[in-house]
């Protein structure tokens, strides 16, 4: 197959997504509720949560686990699945919330991000203290309440699926850990770079939710190496596309800053690629300014001329093209139902060739 940054977004998404959306919004409208009648102010971080998790999204997350629960013989209108897809999110948000203290942005799905909407709270009510330190510990909570939000919604869930669900939640902590160590020591090692890729994204959009969708089902044992073969690579496919975006990426579309993991400095393998290639003057560019956050308009351009011009941005659109090719080849030789593989065929396309 051949990748291009104008994948049509598939239906099933849309269809999948409004149910989950809903629950997630009456989830969060009771708890508001709930506890703005005990405190007026608790209205404020409930609210900021809420407004998030609805402001956008792609519920990549929940479509994978919807698709292998009723490829597994589920019912595609059970409400475990739908309560399962609506606690990926709030996990999902609960990652966002943290990555953007880490990485200090200030835009997320086109809103000011939790961190930079409370500091700007604390300065206009002029209160006490330091703004940033106040926005980031408010942040900080709010991501948690999303973190046991997602637990309370699988509340219930089988043994098997809620292992999954805690497999998932590590291995994107760790897969952060790693981003983060990455970030400071300049890794450029494509193997260390593609390992982070797996483990900050790559697993946990992809793979794990299929397993949870299997677990759901009472079918992750026999296929888990089923779901592991499309998962894995497609995974993998999801990560470099999104380091693709986070480097050219139209900031009215993904909703973040142009260029933003280039001011972050992020260890990625389209990064190593180029550090690899660079002679010369590039070298030096890529050495000092890349990861610097007073990166200017005009250096993010030159760093993006260094990624074309060195071949790193061709080299991993051909890997993508490659991943998502082996993951297709995957799931047509699974043994999930037909209706399940065709849409899991659609998903890989996208996630290919999405451009937000």
């Amino acid at each position: 197959m051949s990748s291009s940054t104008t994948a049509t977004v598939p239906a099933a998404l849309s269809s999948i997504g409004a149910p989950v959306d809903a629950r997630m919004a009456a989830l969060l409208d009771a708890e508001i509720a709930r506890w703005a009648d005990i405190d007026p102010q608790l209205d404020a971080p409930l609210s900021a949560l809420r407004d998030l998790v609805l402001a956008g999204g792609k519920r990549l997350r929940p479509a994978f686990c919807h698709w292998a629960f009723v490829g597994a013989g589920g019912d595609p209108n059970d409400g475990r699945v739908v309560a399962a897809g609506a606690a990926l999110e709030l996990l999902h948000t609960f990652a966002l919330i943290h990555d953007d203290i880490m990485d200090g942005s200030s835009r997320r799905r086109g809103l000011d991000t939790i961190h930079v909407t409370f500091e700007d709270r604390h300065t206009l009510a002029q209160w006490r203290g330091e703004g940033r330190r106040f926005g980031e510990g408010v942040a900080i909570l709010v991501g948690d309440l999303a973190f046991v939000y997602a637990d309370i919604l699988l509340a219930g869930a089988s043994p098997e699926a809620l292992e999954v669900f805690n497999q998932l939640r590590l291995e994107v902590n760790i897969g952060q850990y790693l981003d983060l160590v990455g970030t400071a020591r300049n890794e450029h090692d494509p193997e260390v770079t593609r390992r982070i890729s797996q483990y900050k994204s790559g697993k946990y959009t992809v793979e794990r939710p299929l397993h949870l969708g299997a677990a759901l089902a009472g079918r992750f044992a026999d296929l888990e190496p089923e779901l592991t073969a499309y998962g894995m690579p497609l995974g993998e496919a999801f990560q470099l596309r999104d380091d693709l975006l986070g480097a050219f990426g139209d900031s009215t579309v993904t909703g973040k800053p142009v260029g933003e993991d280039l001011r972050e400095g992020k260890p990625t393998p389209l990064y190593a690629a180029a550090r690899i290639r660079a002679e010369g003057a590039a070298v030096t560019l890529l050495e000092t300014r890349f990861g610097s956050p007073d990166l200017s308009d005009d250096e993010v351009v030159d760093i993006q001329a260094v990624l074309i011009d060195t071949g790193a941005r061709a080299e991993i659109e051909g890997a993508i093209d490659r991943l998502a090719s082996e993951a297709i080849d995957a799931i047509g030789r699974s043994s999930l139902a037909p209706v399940a593989v065709t849409h899991l065929v659609e998903l890989a396309h996208f996630v290919a060739g999405r451009d937000h």
